[in-house]
């Protein structure tokens, strides 16, 4: 009892503080992927907090097409610690026999936060839309940079209905029926 009294909120810390520089690192990697502005001051937050892991990891894992290969292998390696951490305290988890349901469970969990992210962006623009359509804020421009990798696309193929714009209930569908479909056979493979 007592081991699992302190073990469970330190568990929980380090999941946490891990779980959180993997979400800059995929804000990392989807803005530059979209060409964002690096001068922007949220931008500047991101690069400089990532900066010293990747330059260890960039030559061997290069960007190739403005996609950071060296931070997609670090969210990797880090939301594989956090599975071994977790699996070393839950007896008897599979996580632990072997590292191919290991490496499955993390990318499954990287996939769902790219997916969450945008998720949260379009509901963040859509709803800005409507409160202050015309906001400059610097964190709001790369909300917008990370929501038009879904939307943009979508608004050429989704005709607009009358004044609104339906592409936004799209993508979220979408979003929602993608996790539906991708992530059952992914967990079927562990």
């Amino acid at each position: 009892m007592s081991g699992d009294y302190l073990t469970n909120p330190l568990v929980f810390l380090i999941s946490s503080v891990i779980g959180l520089y993997i979400v800059v690192l995929m804000v990392r990697v989807l803005l530059q992927a979209t060409g964002a502005d690096f001068r922007n001051p949220v931008s500047r937050v991101v690069i400089n907090a990532t900066r010293l892991p990747l330059q260890g990891l960039r030559p061997f894992f290069p960007t190739v097409k403005d996609l950071n290969l060296a931070a997609i292998v670090l969210m990797l390696v880090l939301q594989m610690s956090v599975g071994f951490i977790k699996a070393g305290l839950a007896s008897g988890s599979q996580l632990m026999d072997q590292p191919w349901p290991l490496f499955i469970w993390a990318l499954v969990e990287l996939l769902d936060g790219f997916i969450n992210i945008f998720i949260f962006s379009i509901f963040v623009v859509v709803i800005l839309s409507w409160i202050n359509p015309s906001s400059h804020n610097p964190a709001i421009s790369l909300l917008y940079k990370i929501s038009d990798i879904i939307l943009k696309p979508l608004q050429r193929a989704v005709p607009p209905f009358g004044a609104f714009d339906l592409t936004p209930i799209v993508a979220l569908f979408g979003l929602q029926v993608l996790k539906m479909l991708l992530f059952p056979p992914l967990y079927a493979l562990m």
